[in-house]
């Protein structure tokens, strides 16, 4: 993992084509702007976490719902 200190309105690249740039800081709270490709999937952890547990669990009735079905 790489940690990295920026100040207000400095940036830093990932890759070719990503720009993260610091907005704002007030609070305790980072704002960031983040100029990607459309293609390019940007989402927060723990929506991404959420929906991930989501699938498992509804993965998880699928199977019982199937195994219920052979009997």
């Amino acid at each position: 993992m790489l940690v990295i200190s920026r100040k207000k309105g400095e940036s830093l690249l990932i890759g070719d084509d990503i720009e993260i740039t610091v907005s704002k800081i007030e609070d305790g709270t980072v704002k960031l702007s983040i100029s990607a490709p459309r293609s390019v999937t940007i989402l927060r952890k723990e929506l991404y976490k959420e929906v991930e547990n989501e699938n498992k669990s509804a993965a998880a009735s699928d199977t019982r719902i199937l195994k219920n079905l052979k009997k």
